[in-house]
């Protein structure tokens, strides 16, 4: 054998023993339960279940500050405090439940949110006001009766996914924004390779400068507000957010630091981080830095209390499971027992999967109207 055959020999030989001790070496690794210790150690410092603290507005005050600065919405608070949001109006048509208005509102100076306002007609005094983020979709007007395919219709008729119908239809003025990274709001790399969303481009610069993208949709929801309480027939008192998959992860993280929404319905969102976006593959939008050093999910959900809290799931979904889903509620009930406000939350258990069920949702907002 020649000195370079024997030198190629040694490199297989090496190459052999390296691959063999790194096959025996990912076999020690166990990454489910290396995470799954992490999350039991991690800090929790607001974990209601555990720590059942004594005053519960100190609790809620002290929570509600530190989520909104690792959400970003502090920073926004700081440097937008004083913005009011500009309008203009694009078009409006009739449709057969109501009128429907397209919108393009600025939640920041250079943040030209696209709206659709829907409203019944013959409207006569102030109607509660009803905001519906959409999760991930191409379209993104589908929660407002609008259809581009036969898919759209499909999922409005298998997964009653117009919510901003079906909340006019109840008598309500309904404003369905674009979610910030989707529709016209998307990167001009994502626009052009038409990718249903730029919520990884928008949560890696989000990092960059202390911000997330669930701040700035929960940021949008806020300027919405400002906008329909100067410019809208809306009655401040009543104030719903509701929407599924990710407007359900807006809605619930909404209502846990905007104290002007009095019912917040996430559907197809709510459970326990640790048994939903921790173990099963979500869009990098579902993140947030450190807050399993706050809490989970039970905890963020907590804030809204004493306001309104109607979690709506489903049985069947994969991505959110129920039994998950379930832990989750029990631990919100607590909360609510603590603020002396039970009968303010109820969870609706659908029978099927990952979609919104309006079976339960407007009968609990009809008995909550103020």
């Amino acid at each position: 054998m020649n000195t370079r055959h024997l030198f190629a020999a040694l490199a297989i030989a090496v190459s052999s023993a390296v691959y063999a001790q790194q096959d025996e070496l990912s076999q020690t690794f166990e990454w489910q339960n290396h995470f799954d210790r992490l999350y039991q150690e991690s800090g929790m410092r607001y974990h209601f279940a555990s720590q059942q603290p004594r005053k519960f507005s100190t609790w809620q005050k002290r929570f509600r500050t530190e989520l909104k600065d690792i959400m970003g919405v502090s920073l926004l608070e700081r440097r937008l405090g004083d913005f009011k949001p500009k309008a203009q109006f694009v078009n409006r048509e009739e449709v057969d439940f109501g009128i429907r208005e397209r919108w393009i509102i600025w939640t920041e100076p250079d943040v030209p949110l696209p709206c659709v306002i829907l409203r019944p007609r013959n409207l006569s005094g102030k109607v509660p006001l009803v905001i519906t983020p959409h999760g991930h979709s191409l379209n993104t007007e589908l929660y407002a009766g609008v259809y581009l395919s036969a898919a759209d219709t499909a999922l409005v008729r298998d997964g009653e996914r117009d919510i901003a119908v079906q909340a006019v239809k109840e008598g309500y003025i309904a404003i369905a924004p674009a979610a910030r990274g989707f529709g016209p709001t998307r990167h001009p790399r994502e626009l052009s390779s038409n990718a249903t969303c730029s919520c990884r481009t928008l949560l890696v610069n989000d990092l960059l400068v202390g911000r997330t993208p669930i701040g700035d949709r929960v940021w949008d929801i806020m300027k919405l507000i400002d906008y329909a309480l100067e410019n809208l027939p809306v009655d401040g008192r009543n104030i719903i957010v509701t929407g599924q998959s990710g407007g359900g992860t807006a809605t619930i993280f909404a209502g846990a630091v905007e104290p002007r929404i009095t019912i917040s319905a996430p559907a197809c969102a709510f459970c326990t981080m640790s048994g939903s976006i921790g173990t099963i593959i979500h869009c990098e939008c579902n993140y947030l830095p450190g807050i399993m050093e706050l809490g989970e999910m039970s905890d963020v959900a907590g804030l809204t209390a004493p306001r309104c809290f109607y979690p709506i799931c489903g049985q069947k979904d994969e991505i959110f499971p129920i039994n998950e889903a379930r832990k989750a509620f029990a631990e919100v009930k607590q909360i609510y027992r603590k603020a002396g406000a039970e009968q303010n939350c109820e969870m609706y258990e659908g029978s099927g999967g990952h979609r919104f069920y309006k079976a339960g949702i407007w009968n609990f907002v009809r008995a909550h109207l103020k």
